[in-house]
């Protein structure tokens, strides 16, 4: 963890340092780690962290965005594997001169890439949508396939050493498609019961949801490898696929859960598997095993993209850009691990040069291309712009003003609603709408929310609100949720936004319709008042502290805070500081009641600030010809 949180730190991808912390740490230097002590108890320590690492990976993948860019998937899984395995194995017996067996071994084992290094990396790089999709897909299910194959081929291999009758490696060959198929519908099913008990409130007692799902997970794995060796790995993938796009009560926790669990799980891993790997075997690859990580670099990974892609609507750049990101991760390394006990067990040579070059393999790649990534996707124009703006839902006078407010500051606004009135007034003001109902995924695809820094709900509707932020935070990552609650209502308590994650809109549950009527007959204008006084403002006379924003319901509603540059929704998470500028709506007939009320409380009026309503609206009820233009 030391060495992930030093990686962050210095923005280098986390598993450079694993990987120097492991050779540091290993036989070879300080001999503090010594993987060979656990003996029969490394590989289980390592099938069940892959098991673990790979469910969490599935959790992650969205099929509805799989299906746009479903054929190169498909190919990538197929095609793409089979070039990047004979060209392996073609560049290991021609650049390293090893024997055909070992060559076929070493190209079966680099045929996966990684959700552990892929996923981290895309999250940095932030790439259009098409590539982030086909590289995660690629990451998740090529690790399970890729494995199974590379399992299979040792098992080819193994029987071919021994005196064997000429139809047990074919008979092995045979394996790989039951395998995949059994744990497919191992995982299916097993996905499927997982899934359900989350959904069931009284089958897991609250608190036991994450621990019970891992137990079952491992389990799952268990069973199926001993129904059909291998098959595991497959079965935990499909699973965390079922599981994470079935929506369950848990599904947020379950996330961070497993997400947290993942990153310590793959430090220990790489830690344990790199000080297995003797720094004199990776030496004497010299520069035939570096020509033999190049060629898998520059040769057989783009072949493998020019196949898989031709035909579909990828264009050059995006192209490029997949044939350039292709690091190696957990799971090459962990069967590489198994392939070298294997061949020694065996009596075969081989097996600690394989390791070797696929550590090199696994080290150049995620060096090289960890610290290109970002600048050939910017070179390549593929960089999409994030955190801008914020996407509001409900485009009624409230959300007007504050879209108004926002905008003003420099911060792009966009809003999403079905009410074809409301969104015609606020297109008529120059701001972009997505029209449609929010429940449907393609409507917020539309908003792009997972580009942008914040999502403010302020519909009458508390529900939708809250169900909006909460989609909004776990699918789209979106940073900040703001939810507007109603005041008096029972339905959505403060504490439930807080446990989604989310903050609660104008401080405390406001009267919405009521200041939307206010609002709409221009009787509430917008004055800037400074905080001036932070002691004044949060003193009360009961010894407590109060809330700065609690202001009374019948004088005014704070909308936006002013932090220097930064401008930001008034809300319960975003502490007031002395200097803050909160722009309040004032109703008209207690204006000097507001006004003495806030002066009172350490506030100060912002001299030379216009007065001006927030919004012009057409009457309500007004019938609109034209249909409002969707967003991008």
């Amino acid at each position: 963890m030391v060495a992930q949180s030093l990686a962050r730190h210095i923005r280098l991808p986390g598993i450079v340092l694993l990987l120097a912390a492991g050779a540091l740490l290993g036989p070879d230097l300080a001999g503090v780690v010594q993987p060979d002590s656990l003996g029969d108890a490394l590989q289980i320590l390592v099938g069940f962290a892959v098991a673990v690492i790979l469910f969490e990976g599935g959790l992650n993948l969205n099929l509805k965005r799989l299906r746009r860019q479903a054929k190169v998937i498909r190919r990538l899984l197929t095609l793409g594997a089979s070039v990047t395995a004979v060209g392996g194995a073609l560049a290991a017996r021609w650049l390293m001169g090893w024997s055909w067996p070992t060559s076929f071994l070493f190209g079966t084992l680099i045929i996966v890439t990684g959700p552990t290094v892929i996923t981290p990396l895309l999250r940095r790089i932030k790439v259009r949508h098409k590539v982030e999709t086909v590289l995660e897909a690629e990451g998740v299910l090529i690790d399970a396939i890729g494995a199974v194959a590379a399992v299979v081929a040792l098992e080819i291999v193994l029987s071919l050493a021994n005196a064997q009758a000429a139809g047990v490696p074919w008979q092995a060959a045979l394996l790989l498609l039951p395998r995949l198929s059994f744990g497919f519908v191992c995982g299916l099913l097993g996905g499927l019961a997982i899934a359900l008990l989350l959904r069931i409130k009284e089958v897991v007692p609250s608190g036991l949801e994450n621990v019970f799902t891992l137990s079952l997970v491992l389990a799952l794995f268990q069973l199926s490898d001993y129904a059909l060796p291998q098959s595991g790995i497959m079965t935990v993938t499909i699973a965390g696929m079922v599981v994470g796009n079935m929506r369950t009560r848990v599904q947020r926790d379950l996330l961070e859960f497993k997400e947290q669990l993942t990153v310590m799980l793959i430090g220990m891993l790489f830690i344990l598997l790199a000080a297995g790997v003797r720094l004199r075997d990776v030496q004497e690859l010299g520069w035939p095993g570096v020509a033999t990580v190049l060629v898998l670099m520059l040769v057989v990974r783009p072949l493998n993209i020019i196949l898989s892609t031709r035909g579909s609507d990828l264009t050059w750049r995006e192209k490029m850009f997949l044939s350039w990101l292709a690091p190696r991760g957990i799971v090459a390394a962990a069967v590489a691990s198994l392939f070298a006990q294997g061949l020694t067990s065996a009596g075969m040579e081989g097996g600690r040069e394989l390791q070797a070059l696929v550590f090199m393999v696994i080290a150049v790649t995620v060096l090289v291309q960890g610290l290109t990534g970002g600048p050939v996707a910017r070179l390549l124009g593929l960089k999409r712009t994030v955190n801008r703006g914020s996407a509001i839902l409900g485009a009624n006078e409230l959300g007007h003003a504050l879209g108004r407010l926002l905008r003003d500051s420099g911060e792009e606004v966009i809003f999403l609603d079905s009410n074809p009135t409301a969104c015609h007034a606020v297109e008529q003001d120059g701001f972009r709408v997505v029209f449609g109902n929010v429940l449907e995924e393609r409507t917020l695809l539309r908003a792009q929310l997972d580009d942008r820094a914040s999502c403010i709900a302020v519909t009458p509707n508390e529900e939708a609100n809250l169900l909006f932020a909460r989609r909004a935070l776990e699918e789209f990552k979106v940073p900040r949720a703001h939810v507007a609650l109603a005041r008096g209502s029972t339905g959505v308590s403060e504490t439930i936004v807080q446990r989604a994650g989310g903050t609660v809109l104008f401080g405390v549950p406001r009267d919405l319709e009521l200041w939307a009527i206010r609002l709409r007959r221009k009787t509430a204008p917008i004055e800037a008042w400074r905080l001036v006084n932070l002691e004044r403002a949060v003193a009360g006379g009961d010894g407590r502290t109060h809330n700065p924003l609690g202001t009374p319901e019948n004088h005014c509603l704070p909308l936006v805070v002013r932090r220097g540059a930064k401008v930001f929704p008034a809300n319960t998470e975003d502490r007031l500081q002395q200097g803050d500028v909160v722009h309040f709506a004032v109703f008209n007939e207690r204006r000097e009641e507001a006004r003495a009320w806030l002066a009172e409380r350490g506030w100060g009026e912002v001299a030379g600030t216009e007065e001006r309503t927030a919004i012009d609206l057409p009457p309500a009820g007004a019938l609109i010809d034209a249909e409002p233009v969707p967003a991008d």
